[in-house]
């Protein structure tokens, strides 16, 4: 399908917002979505297309981060292990489970974020020269991890906050290991979930790319904040996409 130009730029727009929000905490769907939907594109196939932006955008935040050397590789199939399975079940789970269970799901994950963030926030931001640990001296991290992969399987909205929790709540990565292993996860996710999409025919290419430039901007811009930026820049930056989040889940 051919844009117009207002369309291609609110793409764009909307896709580099979404690009700093999905890199640095989650949620960036909240804006992209609607976006794509604007024109009539239906729900599901929004949703499809959606996530082209998501996967390119994961692949050059992973470049950046990697560049920097902040992505454990040493763990990072470990940690891969169990979400990805947690994934599995939780597709399993979505195929058979009512719709209506997603939006309590939702809310429940992102309230419980805001308040761990309000009550005790060094547990999904470690204080400064904390040590992490692998998932071999923490098997909680694998439950958790697992945990998270069934929720992003299910629901998929807010994953990138489920994912914080569990990478920096069990193993004390900071802020930016984290956001860094998170989006492995999400490349993961989101790679097996395009694949089906594609099979579907539900992706449409031309809206699904130029979103994705939008997207690849904004990752890229928010890898070089997250670098320099002061830990509690970070943390603030999560804490109020979480609030927008919650918020967002609430009025959907």
């Amino acid at each position: 399908m051919e844009l117009d130009l207002a369309y291609s730029a609110l793409l764009i727009g909307t896709g580099f917002l979404a690009g700093i929000i999905n890199t640095l905490a989650g949620g960036g769907s909240n804006l992209t979505l609607p976006a794509l939907m604007v024109m009539g594109m239906p729900a599901d196939v929004a949703n499809a297309t959606n996530r082209v932006g998501v996967l390119l955008q994961g692949l050059v935040g992973v470049k950046g981060f990697h560049k920097a050397g902040k992505v454990d590789q040493s763990d990072i199939v470990p940690i891969l292990i169990p979400t990805l399975l947690g994934g599995l079940v939780g597709g399993l789970l979505a195929s058979f489970a009512p719709e209506s269970l997603l939006k309590p799901l939702l809310l429940t994950a992102m309230i419980s974020m805001t308040i761990v963030m309000l009550v005790k926030p060094t547990i999904v931001a470690p204080p400064e020269g904390t040590t992490p640990f692998k998932i071999t001296e923490r098997p909680s991290a694998w439950f958790a991890l697992f945990a998270a992969g069934i929720y992003g399987g299910f629901v998929q909205a807010g994953v990138g906050f489920v994912l914080i929790a569990a990478l920096a709540g069990t193993l004390r990565y900071d802020l930016v290991k984290t956001n860094a292993l998170k989006m492995v996860c999400t490349i993961c996710f989101t790679f097996l979930a395009l694949l089906v999409f594609i099979w579907n025919d539900q992706v449409w290419w031309v809206p699904g790319l130029t979103l994705a430039c939008g997207t690849m901007l904004g990752s890229i811009v928010a890898v070089r904040f997250a670098i320099k930026a002061k830990p509690q820049h970070l943390k603030w930056f999560l804490f109020v996409m979480t609030v927008v989040g919650s918020v967002a889940a609430l009025l959907s």
